[in-house]
């Protein structure tokens, strides 16, 4: 299955099942979010309701109110080589905040104080179930779903000092969607592609099996020193070709699009703004 959380034509916030080109609404006054559905566990058995074409609505983040958003910073060998910081033994974490991540089809903000704005294209999980000291071996059974995720970075404010947080929770600055996508949806996610293309050209290109720490080891990781809630958000790193590395640096700026495509999982879309 394939659910949106979306603005119905009216503006109330909803959510639903994508089927192609409609979406079915299946909120209720109970269950009026898709984080609350993955709470109550009540997904799989909400009644169908009103139908929207996709054409008519607004697409929201995936999880539009996460209470937690992880991230993980250099988990790709490719992308720690490119940085030429040294690879460590356990993953390195940072947060971002609701408010900085926008839908697919919306504008990601280039702020204002930054001409180094880059693309990080990865594959985002949402966790389905309360995790806390969860072991690697257990993991899959706290993973709701899957969604494609552009971890928009301020590079500079990034390097303000050792954190990265300054740099990476500008509002507006990421995309995270357009679904999220069940896992009984994708046979194998180790072997789809994180794919980022910028204005048309393929920028970052690499296997999701090429993660230093694949998703059950980061699930143990993070859920050891901080319990999960369903709806919470990781991102699971960027591929090597981020814009920040290559010779000259491409950075993105207003008017161009960035796409991240995870095979079955979807293509995320947005165009880059100045921020007003």
């Amino acid at each position: 299955m394939r659910y949106v959380s979306f603005r119905r034509p009216d503006g109330t916030p909803s959510f639903g099942r994508l089927d192609g080109e409609t979406i079915v609404e299946l909120a209720t006054d109970a269950t009026p979010s898709l984080k609350a559905a993955l709470t109550d566990g009540s997904l799989a058995t909400l009644p169908d309701g009103a139908s929207f074409a996709a054409a008519d609505i607004v697409l929201l983040p995936v999880i539009p109110d996460p209470a937690k958003i992880l991230c993980v910073g250099l988990n790709y060998a490719e992308h720690v080589k490119e940085t030429g910081r040294e690879q460590k033994a356990h993953p390195a974490i940072f947060v971002r905040y609701a408010d900085s991540l926008v839908a697919d089809g919306q504008p990601m903000v280039k702020p204002a104080v930054t001409d180094r704005f880059d693309y990080e294209g990865e594959l985002a999980i949402v966790i389905g179930k309360a995790a806390h000291k969860v072991a690697a071996a257990d993991a899959w059974s706290y993973v709701a779903g899957y969604a494609a995720f552009n971890d928009g970075s301020a590079r500079d404010w990034q390097r303000h000092n050792i954190q990265f947080t300054p740099g990476k929770t500008f509002p507006g600055t990421g995309g995270f969607g357009p679904a999220l996508v069940t896992t009984d949806e994708i046979e194998d996610v180790s072997a789809l592609r994180v794919q980022t293309r910028l204005n048309g050209e393929v920028v970052q290109d690499q296997p999701v099996s090429d993660m230093i720490w694949d998703i059950p080891t980061v699930i143990e990781y993070v859920s050891a020193f901080t319990p999960l809630s369903p709806g919470d958000v990781i991102a699971t790193g960027t591929p090597g070709g981020v814009g920040d590395k290559r010779n000259p640096p491409l950075y993105m700026k207003a008017g161009d699009k960035v796409e991240v495509t995870i095979g079955a999982v979807g293509t995320l879309t947005n165009r880059i703004i100045d921020e007003q």
